[in-house]
């Protein structure tokens, strides 16, 4: 397995990385929507993604999982430049999460952590004896972490999802919504992309 990772200055440090992880783990161990910690990359639809939203008082913890065939196309390794490029612009683009999910301007939502990486499972490393291994499918997956400050959490009233516009294969992600009043699951659509969350905090 190989990961890329994206070096950028948008990665904004230790401390909300550590605590983004945390919250996470809690969240998850705590409900039985994110039951699935141990899911394998070969598991994946094609076209459909995850999106999982951890609300905390004023702060907003996001996780994304997306096939590689929804981001750029493909699920095999980069190795041209063509397609390390396109790897590289897809990262970029889902490290600025209020470009991909729109939230209205009056909940004054600020990114303080965004991380995205390249996840790669089937890929072996060159040894003498390669050949006595059988060669399996390849799968890849992107994977973005979020964390937002909302100054004004009850005026996040709902999330438009540009996401679809930037990634043409994308045709619908799975939405799991934990809050303070337990946790919700929807399905968002490349043909509705918009999700209402009217009374939700």
């Amino acid at each position: 397995m190989s990961n890329i990772f994206l070096s950028s200055p948008v990665t904004l440090g230790l401390r909300n990385g550590l605590f983004l992880g945390v919250f996470f783990n809690a969240v998850v161990s705590s409900s039985a929507a994110f039951a699935e910690e141990t899911r394998q990359l070969d598991s994946h639809e094609h076209g459909v993604g995850e999106l999982n939203i951890a609300v905390d008082g004023s702060t907003v913890a996001i996780e994304l999982h997306a096939p590689g065939a929804d981001i750029v196309g493909f699920e095999y390794v980069a190795k041209s430049f063509d397609d390390r490029l396109t790897v590289k612009k897809a990262l970029k683009s889902l490290s600025h999460p209020l470009e991909l999910f729109l939230l209205p301007d009056p909940a004054e939502c600020r990114v303080t952590e965004a991380e995205a990486h390249l996840e790669t499972e089937g890929v072996h490393d060159d040894h003498a004896d390669h050949d006595d291994h059988a060669e399996g499918p390849v799968h890849s997956e992107f994977h973005a972490t979020y964390t937002l400050v909302c100054n004004n959490l009850s005026a996040l009233t709902e999330i438009t999802f540009a996401y679809f516009d930037a990634f043409e294969n994308a045709l619908e992600l799975e939405v799991q919504l934990l809050t303070a009043s337990g946790a919700q699951a929807f399905e968002v659509k490349r043909t509705n992309p918009t999700l209402d969350l009217r009374g939700m905090f």
